[in-house]
């Protein structure tokens, strides 16, 4: 049975990016893209609140010289709408209603610019390592609020960054269990 109740949107941080412009008049909202991010690559903020590179990058002050692997980040303006970070806390840098800079050069089922009409969710990690059982149940918690916010979004049009950026690129990688968060998801609809 479905239930008709909108769940509880999850708690969500406020981090105010300047990442991001209007979506284009008249564009539902039917895409969420789930990606990986941690910088330098492979490392992970003990404590996002404290120092984390990729606050700092989503907030527009990441200090290019901290790190060697930085240099290509030089003048670039990305964020996703929500990180979900280790413990599973969620920060939301952009209100989903408006256009997030975080699927760059993109396609999905023959529509391109996929910023346009989609909801971008970061999870701190990269490709190859496990993500943990708190950020699985956080992606899951606040896919079903989107759903039930912006019911163009179904199972079907929930995708990796690298379903639209195939060849570009490949997050959340195969370390993302699609299937565990797939039934998760399921049995929290019903």
């Amino acid at each position: 049975m479905k239930t008709t109740a909108t769940p509880r949107c999850p708690t969500l941080l406020q981090r105010p990016s300047g990442h991001y412009d209007e979506r284009p008049a008249g564009v539902a909202i039917s895409l969420l893209v789930i990606h990986n991010i941690s910088l330098p690559a492979g490392h992970f903020a003990p404590v996002p609140q404290q120092g984390s590179y990729v606050d700092a990058l989503f907030c527009g002050r990441l200090d290019c010289n901290a790190h060697a692997s930085f240099s290509s980040l030089q003048g670039v303006t990305v964020a996703a709408h929500c990180v979900i970070w280790r413990d599973g806390s969620i920060f939301q840098y952009v209100p989903f209603s408006q256009r997030a800079w975080h699927a760059g050069k993109s396609e999905f089922a023959g529509r391109a610019n996929c910023n346009d009409f989609s909801i971008g969710i970061e999870l701190e990690g990269c490709d190859n390592l496990p993500y943990t059982e708190q950020q699985y149940q956080s992606l899951v918690a606040l896919s079903h609020y989107l759903m039930t916010c912006y019911q163009d979004i179904s199972p079907q049009r929930i995708v990796g960054h690298c379903d639209i950026a195939p060849g570009r690129k490949t997050d959340p990688g195969p370390a993302f269990d699609w299937l565990a968060y797939r039934i998760a998801l399921k049995e929290s609809r019903e």
